[in-house]
């Protein structure tokens, strides 16, 4: 019965917070040590020729927020600039990119600047290109 009990209590001792505390952090990804920097996750939309999808649009952006207060508000407001940005990239993607041709990297940062301004409701907010490429499909 005492071999249970202190079994039982080692296996408790696991999962106290204090000990938790100890356990190491995974590994993230940061683009830069810039404290103003928000990460945005990459974005995929298809790329159609003839109502027929040929390929993807990869789009990686960053933002960056030097007011610490807008910042935080930018970061809140992630889900809703992601959904604008998708939208925004799926009707680029299937009516301006073609598969034959590199996408313009300057339209595309000019209309998510659009869409940040207008979603944040005003500017602050810069967007910051990190990467854009097309993958073709045959």
């Amino acid at each position: 019965m005492r071999a249970l009990a202190v079994l039982a209590l080692a296996g408790g001792l696991g999962a106290h917070p204090a000990l938790a505390q100890n356990t190491p952090a995974p590994a993230t990804r940061k683009a830069t040590q810039s404290e103003s920097y928000v990460v945005i996750e990459p974005f995929y939309a298809t790329i159609l020729d003839n109502s027929r999808p040929r390929g993807l649009l990869l789009v990686e952006i960053g933002l960056d927020v030097p007011d610490a207060a807008f910042r935080a508000r930018v970061s809140q407001s992630l889900p809703v600039l992601r959904d604008a940005y998708n939208r925004s990239l799926f009707v680029y993607a299937a009516t301006a990119v073609r598969s034959w041709r590199q996408p313009s990297v300057d339209d595309i940062a000019g209309r998510l600047q659009a869409v940040t301004d207008q979603v944040m409701g005003k500017k602050g907010a810069r967007v910051l290109m990190a990467q854009t490429a097309i993958r073709i499909t045959r």
